[in-house]
């Protein structure tokens, strides 16, 4: 595309957005369901400028108008897949609520560092015209409508689907898929436009993670572990990769994000591993395991093994590195994934977790070898809880993190988080050899909330970031 003064919102390509300007503030959601404290959730704004007078400050809150939605993920009404559309401006955030369905607008445009509540999506509109609730991710479309992936129907079973909202009304349009093709326990998806597809993954049925996680449950078929491959023009489910036992619960899905690129990858959390997904020369779709956190044998913990539990995943803009959190062990891995079915650990950090030396779990046996982490302690603070929702600069020199991962999952292996709320770290990256360093003058404490400890989770800068931007 010739340069043009009058382009649509976003960057021309991943690597013209590495050069973009650095991060200035963040939006994450703060939740207060599962927690002693009835108050809405809220979108917080925080100060990331390092000149500033209020750096790493909560300096906006806007509360949302009901209690326990639990706001999760969010997502924009335009972005790089609508560079090529002058008409379109990326100044909405798209709020979905994972527990109680609704879907929030807010107005980041007006005054980005005060945004205000623009529309509010009610969850009847979700269950009768769609069928759907308990929606997730949020992208937008190259064709201004906004997407969205939802988990399960209205009875809270893992149905699975996705809902299509008017990119300018915010009304709900129905289902982008066809009727009787919905993914079980539809969590996230990512769509690559030059090789017509999308592939989403599963987390699990609402009804059973909703309050906690049960083994058992995983036995009963109420997680997931597969991949679903999509036709994106026709909207036809082409294929499912089961990706087994090792590939139970697969969550965060990143394809590269060069726009020819035909592989990707995803994070699945109960063993632990990260899986390649490509196209094959017959034109079909396959995965393999290319990353293995290895179990540890414990005592004092409510199985005898703790699996890493890998949550969140992301690449940066350049296709080189794959970070990811392991949110039971307490550490954060970087790899360099320039050859991709052979991805090297260059970087390793450990900030809190469930394996800390003056904790109640001691490792028995660990293939890793590696030492018992100490808590991390910044500012005075300990750590509660574990590395969790990743988000990267553009310029791939700083990673944030939160620590909560799910209120009803928070409350169940992090009961300290819930008492002393999360906490907003910035780890500084070495993108020459690879490696991480936390950044020691750097933490919002979620615990110090006017209204009480709070759980923050996804990061989101107004200009767009390396999870929600897609380039056609």
């Amino acid at each position: 595309m010739a340069k043009c003064s009058g382009c649509g919102p976003g960057y021309r390509s991943p690597l013209d957005a590495m050069k973009g300007p650095r991060e200035e503030i963040v939006y994450l959601p703060c939740i207060y369901r599962s927690t002693e404290i009835l108050k809405p959730d809220y979108l917080a704004t925080v100060d990331v400028d390092p000149k500033s007078p209020t750096y790493s400050q909560v300096i906006h809150r806007l509360p949302m108008p009901n209690l326990r939605d639990e706001l999760h993920h969010s997502g924009w009404n335009a972005c790089s897949s609508c560079f090529g559309d002058a008409s379109k401006t990326r100044n909405r955030l798209i709020l979905p609520s994972l527990i109680s369905s609704r879907i929030y607008v807010v107005d980041v445009g007006t005054n980005p560092r005060a945004p205000k509540m623009q529309k509010m999506v009610e969850p009847v509109d979700l269950f009768w015209k769609c069928g759907l609730a308990n929606p997730h991710t949020s992208h937008c479309l190259g064709s201004g409508q906004i997407m969205i992936s939802c988990m399960g129907d209205p009875a809270g079973n893992g149905k699975g689907g996705f809902v299509l909202l008017d990119g300018e009304t915010f009304e709900v349009l129905g289902n982008w898929e066809h009727p009787g093709e919905a993914a079980p326990f539809g969590y996230d998806f990512w769509y690559q436009p030059r090789h017509n597809v999308m592939i989403s993954t599963e987390w699990g049925a609402p009804k059973a993670l909703v309050n906690g996680f049960d083994p058992a449950h995983v036995k009963e078929g109420l997680y997931g572990s597969s991949l679903h491959v999509w036709d994106w023009t026709t909207h036809r489910k082409l294929q499912t990769l089961d990706l087994g036992e090792d590939g139970a619960i697969p969550l965060e899905v990143r394809f590269l994000h060069d726009p020819s690129a035909t592989e990707g990858y995803v994070g699945c959390a109960l063993k632990s591993t990260v899986f390649r997904f490509y196209k094959t020369p017959k034109g079909d779709w396959a995965a393999e395991k290319v990353i293995s956190v290895p179990s540890k044998k414990v005592e004092g913990w409510m199985l005898p093994e703790m699996p890493g539990l890998i949550t969140d995943i992301l690449i940066s803009l350049d296709d080189r590195f794959l970070y990811f959190s392991n949110w039971l062990h307490g550490d954060i891995r970087q790899y360099d994934i320039t050859d991709r079915r052979n991805p090297r650990l260059v970087g390793q950090v450990f900030l809190g977790g469930s394996l800390v030396t003056d904790g109640p779990v001691k490792i028995l046996e660990d293939p890793e070898n590696q030492p018992q982490p100490r808590p991390r302690i910044i500012q005075g603070k300990r750590i509660p809880g574990s590395p969790q929702m990743l988000q990267l600069s553009l310029d791939g020199r700083r990673l944030y993190v939160t620590t909560s991962l799910f209120s009803g999952w928070d409350k169940q292996f992090y009961p300290d988080m819930i008492r002393e709320g999360s906490v907003m770290m910035q780890i500084d990256v070495d993108t020459v050899n690879g490696g991480l360093s936390l950044n020691e003058n750097f933490l919002v404490d979620f615990g110090k909330e006017p209204d009480g400890p709070a759980l923050a989770h996804e990061l989101r800068y107004p200009g767009g970031d390396c999870t929600s931007d897609i380039w056609l």
